[in-house]
């Protein structure tokens, strides 16, 4: 069985996070898969999705790390070409990847007591966002 869903919301800008472990578990349950996967897709190519604890310390540090390893700059080919400010979010959402896979049990996802399914925006403006959750499995 193959169940999918879309989920959408707005974000503030860069760095924002949300957790988006409620949505995905509604959906899953909507789905009555009871052992399988749920993939979740972020749409769009400055967003990512991760799993990390959401705390408001780690909310801080990932997007403050990834500006370390991938700083805004003007000197990126997409800003030569575009001019538009967000070469380093192309970039770093290339990096953190737009997507996870996470086992499904007895209906429900299998995630650690600190584990969320984070959404976080890597664009330099705000966005009206989405992620496509599929449910595969029995």
């Amino acid at each position: 069985m193959v169940y999918q869903s879309e989920y959408a919301f707005s974000t503030k800008g860069y760095g924002d996070m949300h957790d988006l472990t409620d949505q995905v578990s509604s959906i899953v349950n909507n789905s009555n898969v009871q052992t399988g996967i749920a993939h979740v897709f972020a749409v769009g190519s400055t967003a990512g999705i991760c799993s990390i604890e959401f705390e408001p310390g780690l909310r801080k540090d990932l997007p403050q790390i990834l500006s370390k390893l991938i700083p805004p700059s003007r000197s990126y080919g997409h800003e030569q070409t575009w001019q538009d400010g967000n070469g380093h979010s192309h970039l770093q959402a290339s990096i953190l990847g737009p997507d996870i896979i996470i086992p499904v049990r007895s209906n429900r996802l299998v995630l650690g007591t600190w584990q969320q399914v984070v959404h976080v925006e890597l664009d330099v403006r705000d966005r009206n966002r989405s992620i496509v959750v599929t449910v595969s499995g029995e």
